[in-house]
């Protein structure tokens, strides 16, 4: 795969992403974008995870050819629901055509914009309306989510920034809130293993019980840990990795990059995921029987 980057790639600190996004769900770049970008910063391994979509791998494969010892790792991400919350789930080394998967992202995708409507008709209700035609243009042919929502909030006027759209009207609790077709988490590990992928707890500690979490979904087939995560500090990698270890869990790590323009936000790349971690979720991927694709032109 090949050695760290030269030091001339500005503010790149890992080899590998695994969970970003593209226009395809909710981010801001074009898949080929995002793989352009990552190459760039000296990524060599990046998951494109767009939330309940792979429509963008085939868009991001064709420029990770172009990329001479660029791998892409096909993955998706996964709302789940637990008792009073949630948690997100990434497949990563996924065959993106498994049929019981792509049915069951499809219903996910056409309930989502069922959801959106009843978002927009909870905020006319409070005061703070927004043109589902604006949210359908924003989210073009992307899975449509709340963060198409909140950027038509801060066009509207009515909040300045997509946190606060969340923090006043769409996060769960608040007055826009609307909950959507319950998936569990151990649909969905199961979903994610019958397309022959590693199911993966993205963001763990912004799950209430996480570590209890963790314990059950191990059982379930849970193959890994999101460690290393945009904006976690030391102390917090600490106690994630001897978790993961405590489980049997591959330690991952990504930047849920967005191209959102928010604080916290970080670039494909920026995490301090070690060279020698994504060599192991690679090892544990082939071990795993999932398909780990080839270095783009034979590069190792």
């Amino acid at each position: 795969m090949g050695g760290r980057r030269d030091a001339g790639t500005p503010h790149a600190a890992s080899i590998g992403d695994f969970h970003c996004h593209s226009t395809a769900s909710d981010g801001r770049l074009a898949p080929a974008e995002v793989v352009r970008l990552a190459a760039a910063r000296g990524v060599r391994v990046l998951a494109l995870t767009d939330h309940d979509t792979t429509a963008g791998l085939a868009e991001a494969g064709a420029e990770a050819r172009r990329a001479t010892g660029f791998r892409l790792i096909p993955g998706v991400e996964l709302s789940c629901d637990v008792p009073g919350n949630e948690l997100h789930l990434l497949g990563l080394f996924i065959d993106p055509v498994d049929g019981a998967l792509q049915a069951r992202l499809e219903r996910m995708r056409a309930e989502r914009v069922e959801r959106a409507r009843r978002i927009t008709a909870a905020l006319e209700r409070e005061g703070a309306p927004v043109h589902w035609a604006r949210v359908q243009a924003i989210a073009g042919e992307a899975s449509v989510g709340r963060p198409h929502v909140a950027r038509a909030l801060v066009e509207a006027g009515h909040v300045s920034t997509i946190e606060q759209a969340f923090d006043r009207f769409l996060a769960r609790g608040q007055p826009a809130y609307v909950e959507r077709e319950r998936l569990d988490p151990a649909e969905a590990i199961a979903l994610v293993r019958g397309a022959r992928g590693l199911a993966v707890f993205a963001h763990p500690s912004f799950s209430d019980d996480h570590e209890a979490h963790a314990e059950t979904m191990a059982r379930l087939g849970l193959a890994g840990l999101e460690v290393y995560y945009r904006d976690y500090d030391t102390a917090k990698v600490a106690g994630l990795r001897a978790l993961a270890e405590r489980f049997g869990l591959v330690p991952t790590g990504g930047s849920d990059f967005h191209s959102f323009d928010r604080d916290g936000e970080r670039a494909p790349g920026e995490i301090p995921l070690p060279d020698a971690a994504v060599e192991r979720i690679l090892q544990v991927a082939r071990e795993a029987g999932c398909r780990v694709p080839e270095p783009a032109g034979g590069a190792s």
